[in-house]
């Protein structure tokens, strides 16, 4: 990261951590549940989402506070999916972020449960007015997390990743990346418009803005499971093969100038805006090394 985006990203991930506390410390939650939740969402991981969600409500004012409280719910539901993505019956992966996966060490029952209780609250976070005064506004974030994370979203897009016979042309695999990650990706820069009572044209905008990052961002990480190394990942590479991904339909080099072509794209479609920050982001995501 440069000097510009360092900086940004060290604050908002700090006022999400302070968020993602208070909700994890919870002496009502049984003791085997309360420590698989927690350490599935403090081990490491980037905060990409919570960072546009940040960026993208910097554009109206936002203040910092209630960007990183949608930040923090986006970042519960993100963690909840890969809990269960780790699964035997799913990836049946060890390792995530460095350290065992959650099921790995807690058992799958009790990843099961880990996931299922962080979906719900992030919408706890959502519903409390300290995260905006107006219902309708709580009540359009709510809404679309739901659409996101659900059967039209990371649900939808999971099945069709272990289902790798549905996937049989290029239009089918960014249909899959789009459900699978682009849509909470598209949630989390959305949000900030819709935190701001922002324009349905910026609704729209940074959505698509989002949908497209999302892409690259998936394409950078096929790429890196097939080029990269376990020790700087933090998990295992090739754990991906033979899944029917936009890399495994284009091959790597064809992949590689398909990610130009389409930051090309990102940094066209957000030019208006005029934010240094996005060009930062939009270079960090499609040139990361983990």
């Amino acid at each position: 990261m440069n000097a510009l985006l360092a900086p940004f990203f060290e604050e908002t991930r700090q006022a999400v951590e302070a968020i993602l506390q208070r909700y994890l410390t919870n002496p009502d939650v049984p003791s085997p549940l309360s420590d698989a939740m927690a350490a599935s969402v403090k081990k490491g991981g980037k905060r990409l989402r919570p960072m546009l969600t940040q960026a993208c409500a910097n554009l109206f004012g936002v203040s910092l506070d209630q960007a990183a409280r949608v930040g923090a719910a986006i970042e519960l539901v993100h963690c909840y999916s890969l809990i269960h993505d780790d699964l035997p019956a799913m990836d049946n992966a060890d390792m995530r972020r460095g350290y065992p996966t959650c099921w790995r060490e807690f058992g799958e029952a009790t990843a099961i449960l880990a996931g299922d209780a962080l979906l719900p609250l992030a919408f706890e976070i959502l519903v409390d007015e300290a995260t905006h005064p107006s219902p309708t506004v709580r009540l359009s974030l709510i809404q679309a997390l739901a659409a996101s994370s659900g059967a039209t979203g990371m649900a939808g897009g999971q099945i069709l990743d272990i289902s790798p016979h549905l996937i049989e042309s290029l239009e089918a695999a960014i249909t899959m990346q789009n459900l699978k990650t682009g849509c909470l990706i598209a949630f989390s820069c959305e949000a900030g418009a819709i935190l701001a009572e922002a324009t349905e044209e910026d609704r729209q905008k940074l959505r698509q803005f989002g949908f497209l990052l999302g892409l690259a961002y998936q394409i950078q990480d096929d790429l890196l499971d097939i080029e990269g190394n376990a020790a700087s990942l933090g998990k295992p590479v090739g754990i991906d093969t033979g899944k029917r991904s936009l890399v495994a339909l284009l091959g790597i080099e064809e992949s590689k100038r398909y990610l130009r072509t389409l930051q090309d794209d990102i940094f066209r479609l957000v030019a208006p805006y005029k934010q240094p920050l996005f060009d930062d982001i939009i270079t960090w995501v499609t040139t990361r090394e983990t």
